[in-house]
């Protein structure tokens, strides 16, 4: 490609294109990427059993690392998941077991079992870890009996807005698809990318698709082709401007 040349259009050579989302990544306690918006939450799962409270939330967006906290807590407290199946019964046998509450507001929970649960929590001194996607007050429960007690949680937000930690949940992204990215390429994505972790984690899955379609690796090329495609007509013309003679990069 010469200067001046333009970026194809991505949309019509990858009109079907599926996003497979099906791989498995790692939730190792090692692989965990610390940074200025989770610190404070990777803090308190690992001062566990030292916690001034049974009942603790963690809030962040998609992809931003909520399960995979409550994951290294479950290894280091040995704690077992509540799931909708489960949540009744286990606050109806009681003991101290700490428990995990993965996706409160998204998850088919049932908020009788909830509130049940998180009572016995309370009452038993019971260590209860919750994760969530949107704060308390916009949960789709009916009452307020749940709400206020998730709100005498100890709460950590968690967030990836920095250009580190991007640059570092696709190195990690990457990783867990045992692909190697040049840091270049990883450093034109962060900087031109919609500052979402949901949308890193979409990102990665486009481009190794479009890499194993073309049966090569995931150049700069192929990462302004998925932006283009991720943000529309607009990105694709702009894109296609800061292209020169090393747009095979």
């Amino acid at each position: 490609m010469r200067a001046g040349d333009r970026v194809s259009d991505p949309t019509s050579r990858f009109p079907q294109l599926a996003l497979d989302l099906g791989h498995d990544p790692s939730h190792a306690a090692d692989d965990y990427i610390v940074g200025a918006g989770n610190e404070l939450a990777y803090d308190h799962i690992h001062a566990f059993p030292a916690w001034a409270h049974p009942l603790t939330l963690i809030e962040g967006p998609e992809g931003a690392g909520k399960s995979h906290l409550a994951r290294i807590w479950a290894e280091v407290s040995g704690a077992a998941y509540a799931v909708p199946e489960t949540a009744e019964d286990l606050a109806r046998e009681g003991g101290q077991l700490p428990l995990v509450v993965d996706d409160m507001d998204r998850a088919p929970f049932a908020e009788t079992a909830l509130f049940h649960l998180l009572n016995q929590s309370m009452r038993d001194s019971r260590p209860l870890l919750m994760t969530a996607r949107l704060p308390v007050s916009a949960w789709p429960f009916t009452t307020d009996d749940l709400k206020s007690r998730a709100r005498l949680a100890q709460r950590f937000e968690v967030k990836l807005s920095s250009d580190i930690q991007l640059s570092q949940m696709f190195v990690k992204l990457f990783g867990d698809r045992q692909v190697s990215v040049e840091p270049k390429v990883i450093a034109f994505l962060v900087s031109r990318m919609e500052r979402e972790p949901g949308e890193a984690v979409i990102l990665a899955d486009l481009m190794d698709r479009m890499a194993l379609e073309r049966g090569g690796p995931i150049t700069r090329v192929i990462a302004a082709e998925a932006l283009a495609l991720r943000l529309g007509s607009a990105a694709r013309n702009q894109l296609s401007l800061e292209f020169g003679d090393d747009a095979d990069d």
